[in-house]
């Protein structure tokens, strides 16, 4: 029990609103007995992990399949029954009671989307009941603001061109502060459309789900090195480091990797992403292989010398980031609350991965909404790095304007780590 008062559940409302592919998703209001209030949307992943929680819909002719109604009615019914009247004092609590609600392992009777809104919406009640922001309910030492991993350029299942790589990515490291990220990142973007548009013809200039470019190419080589070309025209050269998301699980078949029209073992893989990182200045790589070959990731995580990145090979589950840090399977963990289903399992995550040694990435879905959470939770976290798009549209500049806006609460407490971005920081 928590010592404030009124942390009863009195009524949970679960509805469909629509991400920004324009499907629908699962959003829940919580509100308790103090009359305090919660909210939360659920993100949704288009280039996902087979071994993720799962995420409900309700197939048949409806907005395609993609429908939600099955889990709001789960939200709407059993949730808000068997939860009347919870105190959400505890989160942990409250999220072990979820997933006995639901009853399976991968949460797939109710679904991770129902759990996760109720789950966010009550630690969001939580703060609103206590008078202080999430990040700091979640963690009153919360001052880390992380550095953005900004994805210029689009690729993989995230955009319809024929690069297989899913994000090409410039780190603002040289900034002093998440503002002036935000500004040299933006510079470097519009220096960016320059030369697509001058290269490419205006067809370079359509986006991705992130809303990174996505040109007519297919190297790898290519797209670098028009993000070192538009680094340069901006005038930041020095200012930026490199990464990628190579989402390999996705063109991986028999033990090949088919890229840019070439065929390659994993060790053809570990030689092509060694190339990259001499040649292009990388210092991230995100699911560089399949998310079943925790012996390659171990190899790789060896012989780079940077962060490689799980996100299909932890998704976000304490026992899949045990066994990969038993065997030193990457040296990072991609964070993302919807894989793992509540609040509560996700926190667990992140600090398994904090207290191995590895770093942590706060990531946000391709299917995204205006709902900015992510951004108080790297802050929770004290992370230290945060995905969420290109520096445009509603659904990705909600995350950075949020950040801004703590960063004028923390004060001179705010730290913003530049190039020491990788390093773990206690939760």
């Amino acid at each position: 029990m928590s010592e404030l008062s009124g942390l009863e559940i009195i009524s949970m409302r679960g509805r469909e609103v629509l991400d920004c592919r324009g499907l629908p998703t699962v959003q829940v209001d919580l509100e308790l007995a103090c009359g305090a209030r919660g909210r939360a949307d659920v993100p949704s992943g288009r280039s996902t992990g087979s071994n993720e929680a799962v995420e409900l819909r309700d197939g048949g002719d409806r907005f395609g399949g993609f429908g939600v109604l099955g889990a709001v009615e789960a939200v709407n019914g059993e949730l808000a029954q068997e939860l009347a009247g919870f105190d959400v004092g505890s989160q942990r609590a409250l999220d072990a009671a979820l997933v006995s609600i639901d009853g399976t392992p991968n949460k797939g009777r109710l679904g991770a989307n129902a759990l996760l809104g109720v789950s966010l919406a009550a630690a969001r009640a939580a703060a609103d009941a206590a008078g202080v922001p999430l990040y700091s309910h979640l963690n009153g030492n919360g001052h880390v603001l992380p550095v953005p991993l900004v994805n210029l350029i689009n690729g993989g299942k995230h955009a319809s061109n024929d690069l297989d790589f899913q994000e090409f990515i410039v780190i603002p490291v040289g900034a002093d502060s998440i503002l002036e990220a935000l500004q040299i990142s933006t510079e470097v973007n519009l220096a960016l459309a320059e030369i697509l548009l001058e290269r490419y013809g205006k067809s370079a200039l359509n986006t991705g789900d992130e809303g990174g470019y996505a040109p007519a190419i297919s190297s790898p080589h290519e797209a670098l090195g028009l993000l070192h070309e538009a680094v340069a025209d901006a005038g930041h050269t020095g200012r930026f480091r490199y990464g990628l998301d190579a989402a390999a699980t996705h063109y991986h078949s028999d033990g090949t990797y088919l890229i840019a029209g070439e065929t390659r073992d994993t060790e053809g893989m570990i030689e092509l992403y060694r190339e990259l990182i001499a040649e292009f200045d990388i210092v991230t790589i995100e699911d560089p292989l399949d998310e079943e070959d925790f012996e390659g990731f171990a190899e790789l995580a060896r012989v780079s010398g940077i962060q490689i990145v799980g996100d299909d090979l932890f998704v976000t589950n304490p026992e899949r980031i045990a066994r990969g840090l038993e065997v030193g399977a990457a040296n990072s963990l991609l964070w993302k609350v919807n894989q793992i289903g509540t609040l509560s399992e996700a926190l667990d995550a992140a600090e398994l991965a904090h207290r191995g040694g590895y770093s942590v990435v706060v990531s946000e879905r391709s299917g995204e909404t205006e709902d900015p959470i992510i951004a108080d939770l790297a802050v929770a976290l004290n992370a230290g790095q945060i995905k969420t798009g290109a520096p445009v549209r509603g659904e990705r500049t909600a995350k950075y304007n949020r950040l801004i806006d703590i960063t004028e609460q923390l004060g001179e407490t705010a730290v913003y780590p530049g190039d020491v971005f990788p390093a773990p920081v206690a939760v």
